[in-house]
C-alpha cells in the first residue's frame, strides 16, 4: 500500500552564494576545455562533487598541487592561505579565485587585528580549509578552538579579539563571547558568521516545525551541515539525515505522514528534489 506522505522542499535551502558561484566557473570552464583542478573538495557534498567529476573535474590536495605546472587550478569558496598564491606563482598556474567574499573579508580583519599585536581567538572547527586559511593570516599564531573546554581559563591575555568560521551558530558564539567576559577577559568581538547562513537558523526552526518529519540532507563532511542538522533537531526530534538516496528506507516512514525536506548550504537543490521524488513514491 502507498504510503501517500506530504512532502514539501524548503525554498530557503540549498547553496549559499559562495558556492553557487564556485560551481558555476567551474562548470563555465569545464564546458570550454573538459579539465579544471580543484584544491579540496569545491564543495562539502559527496553527490555534488561527484557530478562534477564526471564532468572532468580533479580533486588535488596540497602535496599534488607542488607537482602541478601550467595548467588552471580552482579555489573554493573556503579561501586559500597566501603560500598557496606563491605556489601557483612558481608554477605558471591560474589560479581560478572563486573564495567567497565573506571569507576573504574577514581574512583581511584578522591579518589587520594581527598586525597590531592583538591576540586572535578563532572559533572554529580545526583542520578546515577556511579556518587554515584564516590562521595562515596571524602566521598560524591564533588559537583556534572547537568548544570553550579547549580554553585554559586561568591564562588567558586580559584582552583578545576574537573571530569565529562564517558558518559557524551565531548563538554559539555569543555565548562563548559572554563566558570569556565573565571570566574577566576584555572581549573584543568580531561577528564574522555568514549572514545567508546564520538566518538559516531561525528560517531552518520555523521550517523544522511544520511537518511530523524532517529529513535533512547534506553532505557528512559539511560543518555547516552538522550545525543545521542539530538546529532541526532540537526543533523537530524527528529529523532524520540523509547524504544520499541510499539512506532513504520506506520503513522509517508512516502513511500520510507530512515530510519536510531541507539541507546545508553546501547541498545542491537536485539532490533534495531527487529525495522528494524517492519519498513521494512510496
Amino acid at each position: 500500500m502507498a504510503l501517500n506522505l506530504k512532502v514539501t522542499i524548503d525554498d530557503n535551502s540549498g547553496f549559499c552564494f559562495g558556492v553557487v558561484y564556485a560551481i558555476e566557473m567551474a562548470e563555465d570552464i569545464l564546458e570550454e576545455s573538459g579539465l579544471l583542478y580543484c584544491l579540496g573538495d569545491i564543495v562539502h557534498n559527496d553527490e555534488e562533487v561527484d557530478r562534477l567529476v564526471k564532468k572532468g573535474l580533479v580533486i588535488i590536495d596540497y602535496d599534488q598541487l607542488q607537482n602541478l605546472h601550467n595548467c588552471k587550478v580552482l579555489i573554493r569558496a573556503h579561501g586559500e592561505p597566501s603560500s598557496t598564491y606563491k605556489t601557483a606563482l612558481e608554477n605558471n598556474i591560474e589560479l581560478i579565485d572563486a573564495s567567497c567574499p565573506v571569507v576573504l573579508k574577514l581574512q583581511n580583519r584578522i591579518k589587520n587585528t594581527y598586525d597590531k599585536q592583538d591576540p586572535v581567538f578563532i572559533y572554529g572547527k580545526h583542520g578546515h580549509a577556511e579556518v587554515i586559511g584564516l590562521s595562515a593570516q596571524t602566521n598560524n599564531n591564533a588559537f583556534i578552538f572547537e568548544n570553550l573546554e579547549e580554553i585554559d581559563m586561568q591564562n588567558l591575555p586580559t584582552r583578545i579579539s576574537l573571530f569565529s568560521q562564517t558558518t559557524k551558530s551565531t548563538d554559539s558564539f555569543y555565548k562563548i563571547a559572554e563566558v570569556l567576559k565573565k571570566n574577566g577577559v576584555e572581549v573584543n568581538v568580531n561577528d564574522t558568521i555568514c549572514r545567508q547562513v546564520s538566518n538559516r537558523d531561525k528560517d531552518l526552526r520555523v521550517f523544522a516545525s511544520r511537518f511530523d518529519k524532517i529529513v535533512f540532507v547534506s553532505g557528512k563532511k559539511s560543518s555547516n551541515g552538522k550545525v543545521l542538522y542539530n538546529v532541526c533537531k532540537e526543533t523537530n526530534p524527528d529529523t532524520l539525515f540523509v547524504s544520499a538516496l541510499t539512506d532513504i528506507n520506506e520503513e522509517d516512514y508512516k502513511f500520510g505522514e507530512t515530510i519536510g525536506i531541507c539541507g546545508a548550504t553546501s547541498t545542491p537543490m537536485w539532490l533534495m528534489q531527487e529525495v522528494k521524488e524517492k519519498l513521494s513514491n512510496f
